[in-house]
């Protein structure tokens, strides 16, 4: 399956929907809500394309999905719960043709100055952006839904802080749906989170590789250390305390990561993939592979 093209904002309301707010290109940011069933219409067309889009979207499908999300696969059996990020590219497919639920969709610029949404670990890499949910806990997230349905109804001067708020509120729903241990885990010192977190946007900044003429920069730990500016057995010390991994293996697993989402979803050959993600030799991308994922690259494409 090719990596489609990315979706905008405005090919999503022309393309889906059939109209573009006239305010979708000012610079305040963008945010709407919609049920499912406004959206899919009579005849929706599923599965969605596997591609990144320009915007942030917060879901809510009642059923059962397959969610195909970087190079994981989910299977959600109950409710659906996602927190897409826009750097991650992803499809999904629900078991009824016919989803009930409701969605979100909001730009970066929209809640610049109310809060860092990308701190939160279901926008981080290596996050749960997939909830499956309950029939109960799906009423708590639609009472959430309802709310900003009468909030961009009203004409409330001030209407768009109330709905940031409400975005927070579903934001901290799904992060106390997760594990605790995954919540308390980021919990660490102002400055191993400010480098750890610099890092990790760095790196996953060079992500998704979306054509076979697009090529990483930052492929070691001294790039990473470069950039950040600071001593590279620093960064290693700070990524060893917030994640516990060390910055080669944190490169590695990521680029791994991209590589089996490559292979999975393109038909590209080998060496193309390997020169993408810094290899210069597909033989050693070959040896790189198979360290991480077990494998050879031909037997996982496979």
């Amino acid at each position: 399956m090719e990596i489609k093209k990315n979706e905008s904002l405005a090919f999503f309301y022309r393309e889906k929907l059939g109209v573009l707010p006239s305010d979708i290109f000012r610079k305040t940011g963008h945010f709407n809500v919609f049920t499912m069933e406004d959206y899919a219409g009579p005849k929706p067309a599923y599965p969605m394309p596997y591609s990144r889009k320009d915007y942030y979207k917060i879901s809510l499908m009642r059923g059962g999905h397959q969610v195909e999300y970087a190079d994981h696969t989910y299977h959600v059996k109950h409710n659906m719960l996602m927190f897409a990020n826009p750097m991650i590219p992803y499809n999904w497919t629900p078991e009824d043709p016919q989803p009930t639920g409701a969605f979100c969709v909001f730009t970066e610029e929209f809640m610049e100055g109310f809060g860092n949404i990308k701190a939160y670990p279901l926008y981080q890499p290596g996050g749960t952006p997939i909830l499956d949910i309950t029939d109960e806990q799906v009423e708590e997230v639609m009472e959430l839904f309802a709310q900003m349905f009468t909030d961009i109804e009203s004409d409330y001067v001030y209407k768009y802080d109330l709905l940031r708020n409400q975005l927070f509120a579903l934001i901290h729903k799904g992060l106390k749906l997760l594990p605790a241990l995954t919540v308390d885990q980021t919990v660490k010192s102002n400055s191993v989170n400010r480098i750890s977190s610099l890092f990790l946007e760095l790196l996953e900044r060079q992500f998704p590789i979306e054509s076979p003429l697009q090529q990483i920069k930052l492929k070691t730990p001294a790039d990473f250390a470069e950039h950040l500016n600071v001593h590279i057995n620093h960064l290693n010390r700070v990524l060893k305390t917030a994640t516990g991994d060390t910055t080669s293996s944190l490169i590695g697993k990521r680029v791994a990561s991209e590589a089996r989402a490559l292979l999975k979803h393109t038909n590209w050959n080998i060496s193309e993939i390997a020169w993408c993600l810094g290899f210069e030799d597909a033989s050693n991308f070959v040896k790189f592979f198979k360290k991480y994922s077990m494998t050879t690259p031909h037997q996982f494409r496979s």
